[in-house]
């Protein structure tokens, strides 16, 4: 992960921009204890280090509890329709180049009724970067199951349990190829400010699943994994380094003999047995198999960056093949194509 830019004693990076200058005058209002506030602290905290104004950088969100995201921004904002978010996000891509945009949905709004605007934004490479909060629940709309929810999950649309397998956002982000793909908590700061200098900096699209507290009316889903007790639970994946966790680094990652990861103590598989991390592989085949090593957020769960690769960015690509076009056709023969047929003129 790229280290963070230099600020001063204010927090202030060398633009003299910092953590107030990205907040609006509106006031927040989310249910109190919400982990959304969490999240809009922790990214306000961390634009100052793109080193580009305000009117550089652009959210775009959907509809449920994190679209009010990008009215509490001091940014350009889109609130567009249920599951559209990132449809507009790639308009906005291709027409302005010079813009950072970032993308703010929920687990409902992004894998519902906006599951294939996401993967075919993630396949093409956009360079915009998507934030997934993930509360495994419908919020804004009082406590129906959405994508994630578990199966058996008890809810006011599902009063017997859910019968729907839920969707794992990792895998599902990996399966649409996606260059750049993480997960973090979003009580822990820090490591949530690491994921996203890592998707800054990544040159294409880039999603982060942001696991994220419901506490009305889905309350402690993440709790093996977040706040002090979850760090012993949290398995961070870092590029090139052995994947272990817990007390001491005592546990790790293996590949056992019939190739699928398992976890297993240090002291008796041995510290060369354990997994390294190849965020930058281009085969997604290892991240993958660390996506399913836990289906569920109820022990030991990786996060961090699973994958980080290299591909042609889909705004770069169109504009050449526009240039080309340009070239190969003179401005006199451009005027006739235009002016050929049947044509008006409107004054």
């Amino acid at each position: 992960m790229s280290d963070a830019k230099a600020t001063n004693g204010n927090g202030a990076t060398p633009l003299g921009l910092t953590k107030k200058d990205f907040a609006s005058d509106q006031e927040t209002r989310w249910c109190p204890g919400c982990g959304d506030y969490a999240i809009l602290a922790t990214v306000q905290q961390f634009l100052p280090e793109l080193e580009l104004p305000p009117e550089r950088i652009v959210f775009v969100a959907g509809i449920g509890c994190a679209g009010r995201f990008a009215y509490y921004m001091n940014t350009y904002g889109v609130h567009g329709i249920h599951g559209r978010a990132p449809a507009l996000a790639t308009g906005l891509a291709l027409a302005r180049p010079d813009l950072s945009i970032w993308v703010v949905t929920g687990d409902g709004d992004a894998l519902s009724i906006g599951g294939n605007h996401l993967i075919h934004a993630l396949r093409r490479n956009v360079p915009i970067k998507i934030l997934l909060f993930n509360n495994q629940i419908y919020g804004l709309t009082k406590g129906q199951y959405s994508p994630t929810s578990e199966e058996g999950k008890v809810t006011k649309s599902t009063p017997f349990g859910s019968l729907d397998h839920p969707f794992n956002p990792i895998a599902l982000a990996l399966g649409a190829e996606a260059t750049f793909v993480a997960r973090t908590v979003d009580t822990d700061r820090g490591h949530e400010a690491d994921v996203l200098r890592a998707a800054a900096a990544h040159e294409g699209s880039a999603f982060i699943e942001i696991y994220q507290n419901c506490n009305v009316f889905n309350d402690g889903a993440f709790d093996a994994v977040r706040g002090k007790r979850g760090h012993d639970h949290q398995i961070r994946l870092e590029h090139g380094r052995p994947i272990r966790f817990g007390p001491e680094d005592s546990r790790g990652v293996i590949r056992d003999a019939e190739g699928r990861l398992r976890i297993a103590a240090v002291a008796e598989a041995g510290g060369e047995s354990m997994l390294v991390h190849d965020a930058h592989d281009p085969n997604p085949s290892q991240a993958f198999a660390l996506a399913h090593l836990a289906e569920r957020p109820s022990g030991p769960t990786p996060i961090g960056v699973f994958r980080a690769a290299d591909r042609p960015v889909y705004g770069a690509s169109s504009g050449r093949q526009l240039e080309g076009a340009r070239e190969g056709v003179g401005t006199d023969e451009l005027d006739e194509l235009l002016r050929s047929g049947d044509t008006w003129t409107v004054e």
